[in-house]
């Protein structure tokens, strides 16, 4: 934290399913047991990276490259009334996100996530020791991969294989070149898996509501442009389109929705804002 890595709080609402019915969605919430455990994931994937390194063996990096609208970042601080330096900076970043998430816990999320997709999506790159690497700017760390959950990601198999033959002094079982096709196919698999993902939480929210019809909610905006009005509730943590009276409305502003529609075939919610909240 220290060297200015980044302290997000995305919301990924889970469904509760109970004999094929989905009863609830529910958010997994951040506590010091789950910060320690990612401190010591994150610890063992950075001494994969460097005993790899050491025994010359090219290996899949995980990365987040310095964000290419930094000038968005800078932006949307300067909404909430600070500063960005011109050039990024993950330590001021972060400072700036530690005071937002103390001064707004509710509003939080959101920020959270316009600076994840204004910095950009992580990318798995060959890497081969003595090469500059080009570092994960949301961990502020340089030397950084994927390798302790062999069990539901298949580049931990990778980089486990790769150690394995360094334990077992063999050769590589991948080249440079291979590590290359693979990292790119790993990319493109798992946008393609966070895709499916999305949609299935979007279909189990719009599940959840199907029998709320008619009901209000209070929630709060989290798009607002040309492409539409969408806003989040409060609880059940479900997003949907404000397609009736979202006129003015603002993103961050908190608002009191009606349910008009849901259609979990297409994963689509439909609101009509009946009321704007205080605070």
């Amino acid at each position: 934290m220290e060297q200015g890595a980044l302290d997000l709080d995305t919301l990924e609402a889970e469904a509760v399913v109970d004999h094929g019915i989905v009863t609830d969605l529910v958010i997994q919430r951040q506590n010091p047991a789950r910060q320690l455990i990612e401190e010591f994931m994150v610890a063992a994937n950075e001494t994969m990276v460097h005993h790899l390194g050491a025994a010359g063996v090219p290996l899949i990096q995980r990365i987040v490259r310095i964000p290419k609208h930094w000038d968005g970042i800078v932006e949307t601080a300067a909404g909430y009334g600070t500063r960005l330096p011109k050039n990024p900076d993950s330590k001021a970043l972060a400072r700036f996100l530690d005071r937002q998430k103390a001064a707004d816990p509710e509003r939080f999320p959101d920020l959270s996530l316009t600076v994840v997709k204004l910095m950009g999506p992580g990318e798995y790159v060959p890497f081969v020791p003595g090469e500059v690497p080009i570092g994960h700017f949301a961990l502020a760390v340089m030397d950084y991969t994927h390798s302790t959950a062999p069990n539901r990601r298949y580049v931990d198999v990778i980089n486990q294989r790769l150690i394995k033959s360094v334990i077992d002094r063999q050769s590589a079982p991948y080249t440079a070149v291979e590590l290359s096709g693979l990292a790119s196919w790993l990319t493109g698999r798992e946008k393609a898996a966070q895709k499916a993902e999305r949609f299935m939480r979007k279909a189990a929210a719009a599940l959840l509501l199907r029998k709320r019809i008619g009901e209000s909610f209070d929630g709060i905006i989290t798009g607002a442009s040309e492409k539409g009005i969408y806003a989040r509730l409060i609880a059940p943590p479900a997003e949907g389109r404000v397609v009736q009276g979202g006129g003015n409305l603002k993103v961050g502003q908190k608002v009191r929705v009606r349910l008009l529609a849901t259609d979990p075939y297409n994963g689509f919610i439909d609101f009509a804002c009946v009321g704007r909240r205080k605070g």
